[in-house]
């Protein structure tokens, strides 16, 4: 395991005791960042790995938080229908992947842009089993209090994170993640020499929904109530494209850096310039993506560099 490798475990580890230190505001704040290191962990699966320009995470957000809703408002406990979620998102974009990521580069990217609206649709009409336009009412799943609950929460999301770091973690060191980097840099060559890129390819997308699916189930338990222009909105699409690209693709410690950073930006935004918070939050990111093209990890590499000259 490499350092990088370790010190993401040791991140994830120490965000574990905010419980420790913080209250409900802080609880709040740290299931969200856990929710978006998911969201930047699983999209680097298909984005940094392989290279491939995936808008589709809103599409199994969204899946996920309706699955598992569905089935808690029938009486599932809370991880079960989490779990059968994951699942569900794991089987249908696998198969789905073998079809859509025959397609590359900008067809690609329209094309898996296209699923969140498909589904959004899809729910809208299903009046009967998701409520449609209305929304859907999410039974609680934890116990009472707001802190008990805050907690019972974060720790959900965190353990979700935790095991989205681990699958990264494996993928990278596996064949599986040795074939989606020969993908990334000439999938031609690599089917050339015998390698089932269409095979690859599904797996890390089906992977890479599978944990973004068990985010949303707990995200939908969580906020009680879900409608479909919250759980399919575009930007948790975007979010984790301009996460992983703040942090460096490809790496898991800096995409889960870049998603703890994106948050606090937009926190600070957020509460400083409540008006025009979406244009001060895109200036900073394109300052920060000027000056750090390839994200945080390039500090690493420019200190590397001024050793090495001293050296």
């Amino acid at each position: 395991m490499t350092r990088s490798n370790i010190a993401l475990l040791i991140l994830i580890a120490c965000v574990a005791a905010l419980p420790l230190f913080g209250g409900a505001y802080a609880l709040r704040l740290g299931t969200i960042a856990c929710m978006y290191a998911v969201l930047a962990l699983s999209w680097n699966v298909v984005g940094g790995f392989a290279g491939y320009p995936s808008f589709a995470t809103a599409a199994f957000f969204g899946f996920g938080a309706y699955f598992a809703g569905v089935l808690m408002g029938k009486g599932w406990p809370l991880a079960a229908a989490v779990v059968a979620a994951a699942i569900a998102a794991l089987i249908a974009a696998t198969l789905l992947g073998a079809v859509l990521l025959r397609l590359r580069g900008h067809y690609f990217a329209i094309a898996s842009l296209s699923l969140a609206e498909v589904l959004r649709e899809v729910v809208n009409n299903a009046t009967d089993l998701t409520g449609g336009g209305m929304g859907l009412n999410i039974p609680l799943a934890s116990g009472s209090g707001v802190m008990a609950e805050a907690t019972f929460y974060f720790y959900a999301m965190w353990g979700v994170m935790l095991l989205t770091a681990i699958m990264v973690i494996v993928v990278a060191q596996t064949k599986l993640g040795f074939a989606l980097n020969c993908i990334r840099q000439n999938e031609t060559a690599s089917s050339m020499v015998g390698l089932n890129t269409t095979l690859a390819k599904s797996i890390g997308f089906g992977l890479s929904a599978c944990f973004v699916a068990a985010a949303g189930g707990i995200y939908a338990a969580w906020v009680h109530y879900i409608d479909p222009s919250d759980v399919f909105d575009i930007l948790y699409s975007v979010k984790p494209i301009v996460m992983a690209l703040m942090g460096g693709l490809g790496s898991p410690l800096g995409v889960a850096c870049g998603a703890f950073l994106y948050l606090g930006l937009e926190e600070v935004v957020w509460r400083n310039y409540i008006q025009i918070h979406t244009g001060v939050l895109g200036v900073l990111i394109v300052l920060l993506l000027l000056f750090l093209p390839h994200g945080l990890t390039s500090l690493r590499f420019d200190r590397l560099r001024r050793r090495a000259k001293h050296a």
